[in-house]
C-alpha cells in the first residue's frame, strides 16, 4: 500500500471530494447506525447551514496526560490523572500494532482520503443485509475527529452532541476529517489516534494500555497482544479482558483473522496467536491513581494542596486541580524514602492503628526546610481505625488536623528571647515548686496581660531551688520560665516564635500572649515545631517547610516552582546559645537524657500540656530536626493516662517517656545516613550575657537598696520572709542574681532580707539557705489542675507542664 503524505492531496481535490459526497456520505455514514427513514429530514438547506457553521480548520484537543509526583530519589509517590495516558511517537509503537489497528478499523487507511467511499458503501450494504450494525464505515481519521470532539466536551450535553447519530454531525465530522487530512500525513494521524484512543480499564493511549495489560512498552508488543488492544477500541468496556476474558478473546480472534484475510500475517502466525492466552491476570497493573493509593497518602495530599495554590496552574483552585491531573507534569518533592522509612519504623515500633491515642512525627532538614518525612499512627482511609486527618499539618489545608498545644517545647522561644536580650546562660531566678502569680503582670506587644486570681502554677519535676537557665531547661522548671518570661516580656517571645513559623494552626492567627505562654500555647503542629527547631540547628536561619523542589512539563522543560524560602530570623550567636542550653537537656540530669544516642551532639525539649491531653518531644542535630507528638485527637479530649498506645494502657504520660521514644527511634534511623556533627559553641559574650554590674546593697535598708537598684537600671523586688545571714536582721542579706554575677539592664533583681542568725558566727561567711520568694503560702490541698486551666484550650495552659 502506498502511504500518502500531507500535501499529496490538493485543496481543489478535497473540496470536490467533499461537495461530491457530502450529502451521500451523510446518508451513507448515518445509514450505518440509523434507519434510512431519517434521510427524508436531511435537506440540502440543512447541509448548507451546517457547512456555513463549521470552522475552516480543526483545532486539536491537547492530550490529557497523567502527572506524577516523585520522591527526592525519583521513586513514584503518586499518579494524578483523569486519564492514564503516556503519549509516544509512532516510531515507538511496534509495527505489528500499527498493522493490527489499521486492519480492523480501516484497512484502506493509507489508500483513501478523509472518507473511504468503498468501505462505507460495503459496510452499509452489509449492515442493511444483516439488519443491524455489523461493520463500521468511519475511517480512522473520522474516528479521531469523533474521539477529539468527545475529549473536548466539558458537559454531558456536549458529549451527547459529539456522539449524536445525526446527519448534521456526520457532515461536520467529515468536514473536520478533510481539514485534518490536509494538515497531517497518514502516519501523523495514526499516531494521534493511537495516543487518544480509550483501551479500557482506565488505560488511555497505546503506551499506557501496553504497560497496563502486559507490563511492556508499546514498542515491544507481540501479535496476540497487539490484536487484543486493536480490538478494544471499538468497545473498551465490553471487550475489556478484566471484565470478560471470553468476550475479549472472541474480539481478539476477530482481529487476528482479519489480519490473516488481508495477508498481514501468515497462517502459522495466526494459529500461534489464536492459541495464546489473552492476558496474564497477574501481570495486569492496577490503575492506582491519586494520593489515596500512594505509599505516602498524607504527605501526597499536602503536596497537592500546595500545588493547587500555584497561580501558574490556573485562575481558580478548580482550574489548578484540573491542570494537575491533565497537564503531564513531573513533580519532584522533598520526601526522602530512607528517612520516611525510619520515621515509619518508629511509628510501627511504638504505636498501633487501633490505639485510642494518636502519634505523629515530622522530620525537617535545617538550612533548607526540606520536609524529609511525615508519618502518623492512624493510616489513611475511611474505615475503622483509619482517618483522613493529617495530624502533622495545619487546619487551613483540607484534611489538616490543626495541631495541639505544645506544652513546654515553647520554653525554647523564651530561652531565645532571654539570650537575645542579653541574659547570661547562668542567669539565676528563685524558682519555688509552686508560686502564686495572681494579679501579676506581663508586658505584651499590645499592652499588659494579667494573671487571674488563683493562678498558682507548680513544677512537675524535682528542681534546684535557684536554678540557672541551663538547669531550669534541664528540669523544665515551670516557675523559672514564668518569671523569666515576665522579665523578658511576652512580646519578644511571640515575635521570635512567629519569625520561626509559629502561629495558631487551628485558626490561622498569631499565637496568643498570656501569662503562661512560655508553658505552652495552642495550637501548633509537628511540622511547625520541627521547622522552628530546625532554625536553632541552622544557627538562626529559618526556612519555611519546603515540599515541592522541581516541576517539569510534558516536554521536560522546567516550570517555575517555589524554591527554598529562608531568612536569618535569629542572630547566629543567639541560636548558638539556645543550642547550648537545649543540648544540656539531653545530657545527664536533663529530662531528655535517656533519649541521647550516637556521637552527634543533640538538643531537644520535652512538652506536656495541661491535663496530659498531649505530650511532645522536639529535638535536633545540626543535620535533621524532628518533632513527635502523642495526643488524644477525638473530642471530647481526655487525659492520655488510661488511653492506649502501642496496644497498652498508659499509666503515665510525659514528653520524655511517651513522645520521646518515638522521636529517638525515628532520628536514630534517619541520622545514620549523616556524618557525626557538633553544634557551634556559643561565644563568651553569649555565655556571660550583656550584663551590667549590680550595685552592692548588702547590709542596706531594703527600701533604700531597692531604690539604688532601680537607679542603676534594673527592676527590684523584695522577697517575702527572711534568710539566714550574717548581715543585721532586717537589712539586705544578698540579691538574686548575686552582685558579682551582674544582670541584663531592665531585669529584675530580687532582694533577700537577713534574719541576722549568723551575725556573730566565727565563720567568715556561713552558707546561706534561701527561702523561695513565694508571695503567699501555697493553698492547702491544691487541685491537680488549677481551676484557671480548663482542659485543651485554657487561657493559662500547662499548669503542670513538663
Amino acid at each position: 500500500m502506498r502511504v500518502r503524505e500531507k500535501g499529496d492531496r490538493g485543496v481543489v481535490q478535497s473540496v470536490v471530494l467533499f461537495l461530491g459526497v457530502s450529502v451521500l456520505s451523510g446518508a451513507l455514514a448515518a445509514g450505518l447506525a440509523i434507519p434510512f427513514a431519517g434521510l427524508a429530514g436531511f435537506t440540502t438547506e440543512k447541509t448548507h447551514d451546517t457547512l456555513q457553521d463549521l470552522p475552516q480548520q480543526f483545532d486539536e484537543v491537547p492530550l490529557k496526560q497523567k502527572s506524577t509526583i516523585l520522591a527526592a530519589d525519583g521513586s513514584l509517590i503518586a499518579t494524578l490523572a483523569e486519564q492514564n495516558r503516556v503519549p509516544v511517537k509512532l516510531s515507538q509503537v511496534a509495527p505489528i500494532m500499527q498493522k493490527a489497528i489499521v486492519a480492523i478499523e480501516d484497512d484502506r487507511f493509507y489508500e483513501h482520503g478523509a472518507l473511504d467511499l468503498k468501505g462505507t458503501l460495503r459496510a452499509l450494504l452489509r449492515n442493511q443485509s444483516e439488519g443491524s450494525v455489523q461493520q463500521g464505515g468511519s475511517s480512522i481519521t473520522q474516528q479521531y475527529v469523533k474521539m477529539s470532539l468527545v475529549e473536548k466536551a466539558n458537559t454531558p450535553e456536549e458529549v451527547a452532541a459529539a456522539t449524536a447519530e445525526t446527519y448534521q454531525r456526520k457532515v461536520a465530522e467529515l468536514r473536520y476529517a478533510i481539514a485534518i487530512e490536509k494538515e497531517y500525513s497518514k502516519n501523523e494521524i495514526l499516531e494521534k489516534y493511537l495516543n487518544l484512543a480509550n483501551f479500557g480499564d482506565g488505560a488511555w493511549g497505546i503506551e499506557a494500555a501496553s504497560l497496563h495489560y502486559f507490563r511492556v512498552h508499546a514498542s515491544q508488543l507481540t501479535l496476540p497482544q497487539a490484536a487484543l488492544l486493536a480490538g478494544l477500541v471499538k468497545n473498551p468496556t465490553g471487550y475489556d479482558p478484566t471484565n470478560s476474558m471470553k468476550r475479549a478473546k472472541d474480539r481478539r480472534d476477530v482481529v487476528i483473522k482479519r489480519m490473516l484475510e488481508l495477508n498481514v500475517i501468515s497462517v502459522a502466525q495466526a494459529n500461534s496467536a489464536l492459541k495464546t492466552p489473552v492476558i496474564d491476570p497477574a501481570k495486569v497493573s492496577p490503575n492506582k491513581l491519586g494520593c489515596a493509593n500512594s505509599r505516602y497518602p498524607f504527605y501526597c495530599e499536602y503536596v497537592v494542596a500546595q500545588l493547587k495554590q500555584n497561580p501558574a496552574f490556573g485562575k481558580t483552585e478548580a482550574d489548578r486541580a484540573e491542570f494537575l491531573k491533565t497537564a503531564g507534569l513531573t513533580v519532584r518533592t522533598s520526601l526522602d524514602p530512607k528517612i520516611q522509612a525510619a520515621a515509619q519504623k518508629s511509628i510501627n515500633d511504638h504505636s498501633k492503628p487501633t490505639d485510642s491515642a494518636v502519634a505523629a512525627i515530622t522530620i525537617v532538614e535545617p538550612g533548607t526546610g526540606l520536609v524529609k518525612a511525615m508519618v502518623q499512627s492512624k493510616p489513611y482511609g475511611g474505615k475503622r481505625n483509619q482517618t483522613s486527618y493529617n495530624y502533622n499539618v495545619e487546619k487551613s489545608y483540607p484534611g489538616g488536623y490543626g495541631g495541639f498545644q505544645n506544652g513546654s517545647t515553647m520554653k525554647a522561644f523564651t530561652i531565645a528571647a532571654a539570650i537575645q536580650k542579653g541574659f547570661p546562660l547562668n542567669y539565676k531566678i528563685n524558682s519555688p515548686d509552686r508560686i502564686d502569680l495572681s494579679g501579676k503582670k506581663w508586658s505584651t506587644c499590645d499592652g499588659v496581660a494579667t494573671a487571674e486570681k488563683g493562678y498558682a502554677p507548680k513544677n512537675s519535676t524535682q528542681n534546684v531551688p535557684v536554678p540557672t537557665m541551663v538547669q531550669a531547661a534541664q528540669k523544665s522548671t515551670n516557675t523559672y520560665f514564668l518569671l523569666l518570661s515576665q522579665q523578658t516580656g511576652l512580646c519578644p517571645i511571640a515575635r521570635i516564635a512567629a519569625s520561626l513559623g509559629m502561629y495558631d494552626a487551628q485558626q490561622n492567627k498569631p499565637l496568643e500572649q498570656y501569662p503562661s505562654m512560655t508553658l505552652g500555647v495552642g495550637y501548633v503542629t509537628p511540622l511547625q515545631m520541627s521547622a522552628a527547631y530546625a532554625a536553632f540547628a541552622a544557627r538562626g536561619m529559618y526556612c519555611k517547610p519546603w515540599l515541592v523542589t522541581a516541576i517539569k512539563g510534558p516536554n521536560g522543560k522546567a516550570i517555575n516552582a517555589p524554591g527554598a524560602d529562608c531568612k536569618q530570623a535569629l542572630a547566629p550567636e543567639v541560636a548558638d546559645g539556645v543550642n547550648a542550653v537545649l543540648h544540656q537537656v539531653m545530657e545527664p540530669g536533663g529530662t531528655g537524657s535517656k533519649l541521647k544516642f550516637g556521637k552527634s551532639e543533640l538538643a531537644g525539649k520535652t512538652g506536656t500540656i495541661s491535663g496530659n491531653l498531649a505530650v511532645w518531644y522536639a529535638g535536633y542535630s545540626s543535620k535533621l530536626a524532628a518533632a513527635s507528638v502523642v495526643a488524644d485527637a477525638s473530642p471530647p479530649y481526655h487525659d492520655l493516662i488510661g488511653q492506649t498506645l502501642d496496644g497498652k494502657k498508659m499509666s503515665d504520660a510525659s514528653g520524655s517517656g511517651t513522645a520521646g521514644p518515638l522521636w529517638m527511634t525515628a532520628m536514630q534511623g534517619a541520622l545514620r545516613y549523616y556524618p557525626t556533627t557538633k553544634f557551634v559553641a556559643p561565644s563568651d559574650k553569649t555565655v556571660r550575657g550583656d550584663v551590667k554590674d549590680i550595685p552592692f546593697v548588702n547590709g542596706m535598708n531594703p527600701e533604700d537598696a531597692a531604690n539604688k537598684i532601680r537607679q542603676a537600671g534594673f527592676e527590684a523586688a523584695i522577697a517575702p520572709g527572711t534568710v539566714n545571714s550574717e548581715e543585721t536582721a532586717g537589712t539586705v542579706a544578698y540579691t538574686t542574681p548575686r552582685q558579682r554575677e551582674g544582670a541584663p539592664e531592665g531585669s529584675t533583681i530580687t532582694i533577700h532580707i537577713s534574719n541576722g542568725s549568723q551575725k556573730n558566727q566565727p565563720s567568715p561567711r556561713a552558707t546561706t539557705t534561701s527561702q523561695p520568694p513565694a508571695t503567699t503560702k501555697p493553698p492547702k490541698n491544691p487541685p491537680t489542675i488549677n481551676p484557671n486551666c480548663p482542659p485543651w484550650n485554657p487561657k493559662y495552659p500547662n499548669c503542670g507542664g513538663r
